[in-house]
């Protein structure tokens, strides 16, 4: 790559991807580690020093060199994993919190980001994966995939109640709502719901039943379309089978 083709990739509508997200696409890093090396002067294209983070580049054509070392597309990988609670779907949390990047320790990986998330509280599926176009396949919210949930409640609903939480709510200017609810058990003062969504707004389902005043003591998440969380050891990961991925990709 010329000088004059670098500055010309590096406009503003220019084809390709910014110089950090290649990094991550590549499976070097995420985003955020990809501007640290940038800006330190630690990456090279087309034989030159980058530090314009934001800089557009050619996965395809252009040479990325980083530490004097090319940095290649890294194979595919796709792990299911079982998030435990207090873990954090983020691989540098600022407040120095356990993350669920602990459950993937003495695993041979290149680097994985998690498809989605799920707040520090829940539990459950977690898929992680470096095929972005996967990924962002799956977190499209056109392609509809339900996602289900067992959810533990403090309180035990009557059928009127259930209706409620079915009809939706707007929260903050957003409309939550589920694809289904369902009563699986009760029993004392507590409950289990299974609620379905195809949609993954910020703490959906707690916003949705704190605005009807229900508190979630656990939420679980079961199941991705027609994936099922199935035996799989908390704070254990594993990759998916072929057979897996099919039910995923349709």
């Amino acid at each position: 790559m010329t000088p004059r083709q670098t500055r010309q990739s590096g406009r503003q509508g220019a084809p390709g991807v910014s110089l950090n997200r290649a990094l991550s696409k590549l499976g070097l890093c995420s985003r955020t580690q990809a501007e640290v090396l940038i800006a330190e002067g630690r990456v090279r294209v087309g034989g030159k020093v980058v530090r314009d983070a934001a800089l557009r580049v050619d996965l395809d054509r252009d040479r990325i060199v980083v530490d004097d070392r090319p940095v290649v597309a890294e194979r595919k990988v796709y792990l299911m994993l079982n998030k435990p609670r207090g873990l954090v779907t983020t691989r540098d949390d600022p407040q120095q919190r356990d993350t669920v990047y602990a459950c993937m320790e003495g695993l041979d990986l290149p680097f994985v980001s998690p498809v989605g998330r799920l707040d520090k509280a829940s539990e459950g599926l977690l898929l992680m994966t470096n095929d972005t176009r996967f990924a962002n396949r799956l977190m499209d919210p056109a392609s509809h995939l339900p996602k289900t949930y067992h959810v533990q409640i403090g309180t035990v609903p009557d059928a009127p109640m259930l209706e409620t939480l079915r009809a939706g709510v707007i929260v903050d200017g957003e409309v939550l709502t589920a694809n289904a609810i369902e009563l699986l058990r009760s029993g004392g003062r507590t409950a289990w719901l299974e609620i379905v969504l195809d949609e993954g707004r910020n703490r959906h389902i707690r916003r949705l039943l704190a605005a009807h005043g229900v508190e979630v003591l656990r939420l679980i998440r079961i199941a991705i379309g027609r994936l099922p969380l199935g035996d799989l050891a908390k704070g254990t990961a594993r990759h998916l089978t072929a057979e897996e991925l099919s039910l995923l990709r349709g």
